[in-house]
């Protein structure tokens, strides 16, 4: 009988070290997977405080609370679930959707860019018009076109981990719904709030207070501009980059053994060439966006549709 304890304890301990070895698996997955997804969901924490520019701000909060469950909601309930059965019956397809969505944000980045050419700021405009029904509208149609990002987050990051057995699969998969969710929702609140906190500061009596208190608020509006830039380069590279990578393994090979060409020039910079070699692959996955992104954009324009303009949304 002791014996057999002894081997049940044993056991238990055994399971116990593979569980933790398992979660740290899980989490290490789950970083890469979110990793991955990081470039998709840049440009939208920047426009994001649009939906509740305009309303009272003491419901500031509140709604991008409500935005973030919504969006949880559709990852979880409706992304999540379908893509892991395909995941699991048709692989390919998964390839296939997560290029569409590359093509999207690709179309999505060069329509910013046009804008920024162009001078065209019209759909700078906040999100949240003012009436009795604003607050429910903003977070209906935050959260109702918020699933298009979230279904291209969500590949991107299944595609990271689409080796993974199923069950594990989808244990890294809610992970990064969550993680991603918290923390673009978590960084919105604080931008939101920015202004708040400046305020509150210029109207203390020390005088640094008062330095660091106009320095947030004047410095928020410049820090958004540049998220804005560096989101539209990050779609362009992500989306560039997914077709690339798409397109190599469904089997056209000629662009991905271009760029693969392009890196072997900087292979013999020394201790620089890892570096070089990324900024190579991401300046021409990013050159490649913009191109595809370009020519949807054209065929947009010649549709009949007047409100060709993509919806911008939240993560």
């Amino acid at each position: 009988m002791a014996g057999g304890l002894v081997g049940l304890f044993d056991d238990v301990a055994a399971l116990a070290k593979l569980a933790a070895a398992s979660v740290d698996d899980v989490g290490a997955a789950a970083g890469r997977a979110s990793m991955k997804a990081a470039g998709v969901v840049v440009d939208d924490t920047a426009v994001t405080p649009a939906y509740v520019r305009g309303l009272a701000a003491e419901r500031e909060l509140p709604i991008i609370k409500r935005i973030a469950t919504g969006s949880l909601r559709n990852k979880l309930l409706f992304i999540l679930p379908v893509a892991i059965l395909l995941s699991e019956v048709a692989p390919t397809l998964v390839e296939v959707i997560l290029m569409f969505g590359g093509a999207y944000l690709c179309y999505e980045g060069a329509h910013k860019v046009l804008g920024a050419v162009k001078g065209d700021h019209a759909h700078d405009v906040p999100a949240a018009l003012q009436g009795a029904d604003a607050e429910q509208a903003t977070i209906s149609g935050a959260i109702r076109t918020d699933f298009i990002l979230s279904a291209e987050i969500m590949v991107i990051s299944l595609k990271e981990v689409i080796e993974e057995p199923l069950v594990s699969r989808a244990v890294i998969m809610v992970v990064v719904a969550v993680l991603i969710t918290v923390v673009v929702y978590g960084l919105v609140a604080a931008i939101v709030k920015m202004d708040d906190v400046g305020l509150r500061l210029a109207e203390r009596p020390s005088a640094r207070s008062q330095r660091i208190g106009r320095a947030l608020v004047t410095g928020m509006p410049v820090v958004l501009q540049w998220l804005s830039v560096i989101g539209t380069a990050a779609m362009l590279w992500v989306g560039g980059h997914i077709l690339l990578v798409g397109s190599h393994e469904l089997g056209w090979h000629t662009p991905y053994d271009l760029v693969h060409d392009l890196e072997g020039l900087v292979h013999d910079a020394g201790a620089v060439s890892g570096v070089l070699g990324w900024l190579v692959n991401t300046a021409a996955s990013a050159v490649l966006g913009l191109a595809v992104g370009l020519v949807i954009a054209t065929v947009a324009d010649r549709l009949p549709s007047r409100d060709r303009t993509p919806e911008h949304h939240p993560a």
